[in-house]
């Protein structure tokens, strides 16, 4: 559903703690009126894509609705609305994203558009024991999405992914956690192919849902709930004498099965998938039912990456003017069909362990990437710590 947004300064809509009270910080916006709901949440949505918020998240709670914003990956906290009007604002969102507003006691996921916006927004609903909570996660529009070699990957990294695009047959694999740009990067990925095969291929994808539409490229949005699910889409999509075939998401067993068959039968397959590391992705897999010998045969490249706050001061690189704004990639690339991986992957080892093989051979962890990059001054040892989860030897070396 489209709505239209008021054009409003950011100062008019700061929100804090005080919007239930009697100075109202939202200009010509009073509690009481009939259409508070439906104002209030254009002006949210307003200053998320002004703020260049990643996804907005409002959290009920017995004080009010927490309102928090990502910014570069990280969840900031904007104020509250007052316990009062929180159905209120719930509600409208649902009526936006054409969901069932009498179901409160299951998730829902829904879609709405604003005309003002390049992109869409996808919002999630989630029972919680004080109510519903709410996510808008705002995409950014197709004109947006760039080449592969403008989203800062390292030239190690960017060879390896070019290598990988080349290939025929074969299965290239971007990983990492929500948020961490994989989409914009397999988009990049499609264009690059677009542009090095000069047309003369046939590339189709099937996406849940389609986040930007890319010309030349048959996209296909299956259907969560239904039959059209992406392992029946990847059979069908066979017969269609596709080139690349580009899979949003590697879910469940079936899919992960049926999309290296896919790789093994003459056709180069792009695909997602939620793993920490490249090693893990690659056991992942495994536990997910695929066949080790498909990994070794079929895996071309494991990408993962992170998008990590940049420093201040570092900002005005011409990185800075790239798709991640205030932050940059930094990515591991793992190719599993070197033969030193084969044997290893056949006895099915560990991430850790595949990893540590692999680094024997010219494969730079994340881990190393992120240090190198504080000692570059891109970033500091607190985002490193952020990302990882735990302090890197180096940081203890220089502190002492």
């Amino acid at each position: 559903m489209s709505i239209s947004l008021h054009p409003l300064t950011k100062t008019e809509l700061k929100i804090d703690g005080s919007l239930a009270g009697s100075r109202l910080p939202w200009e010509n916006l009073n509690l009481q009126d009939a259409d508070f709901a439906v104002r209030a949440v254009e002006q949210l949505l307003r200053l998320a894509i002004d703020e260049r918020a990643s996804d907005v998240h409002l959290v009920p709670s017995p004080a009010g609705l927490q309102i928090a914003f990502r910014q570069d990956g990280l969840l900031e906290s904007m104020g509250s609305f007052p316990p009062e009007v929180s159905p209120l604002i719930i509600n409208r969102i649902k009526v936006l994203a054409q969901l069932l507003t009498y179901r409160t006691d299951l998730p829902q996921e829904g879609r709405l558009r604003l005309p003002e916006f390049p992109g869409e927004l996808r919002a999630s609903t989630f029972p919680t024991i004080h109510g519903e909570k709410v996510v808008v996660r705002l995409f950014i529009g197709s004109g947006q999405y760039r080449v592969l070699d403008e989203l800062g990957y390292t030239p190690r990294v960017q060879l390896g992914l070019e290598q990988a695009l080349l290939q025929t047959s074969g299965m290239l694999l971007l990983t990492g956690p929500a948020g961490s740009g994989k989409t914009t990067s397999a988009y990049a990925c499609l264009r690059w192919l677009q542009e090095y095969r000069k047309g003369q291929c046939s590339l189709v994808s099937l996406e849940d849902p389609v986040e930007a539409f890319l010309p030349g490229v048959s996209q296909t949005q299956v259907r969560r709930g239904t039959e059209f699910n992406y392992a029946l889409g990847l059979r069908s999509l066979l017969r269609q004498d596709p080139d690349v075939i580009f899979v949003g998401e590697i879910r469940d067993a079936e899919t992960a099965q049926t999309a290296f068959q896919a790789s093994l039968a003459g056709h180069l397959v792009i695909s997602t998938f939620h793993a920490g590391s490249a090693g893990d992705a690659i056991c992942r897999l495994t536990d997910l039912g695929v066949e080790p010998f498909l990994l070794r045969t079929g895996l071309i490249a494991v990408l993962c990456q992170r998008l990590v706050k940049r420093l201040a001061k570092d900002r005005e690189t011409p990185l800075s003017t790239r798709r991640y704004d205030g932050r940059f990639v930094a990515a591991e690339l793992m190719e599993p069909e070197l033969h030193h991986l084969a044997r290893p992957i056949m006895r099915k080892v560990n991430g850790k362990r595949l990893e540590e093989l692999a680094a024997r051979h010219g494969f730079v962890p994340l881990r190393e990437a992120l240090e190198e990059a504080v000692r570059a001054g891109k970033t500091d040892w607190q985002e490193v710590y952020r990302i990882l989860g735990t302090r890197p030897v180096d940081e203890r070396r220089d502190v002492t």
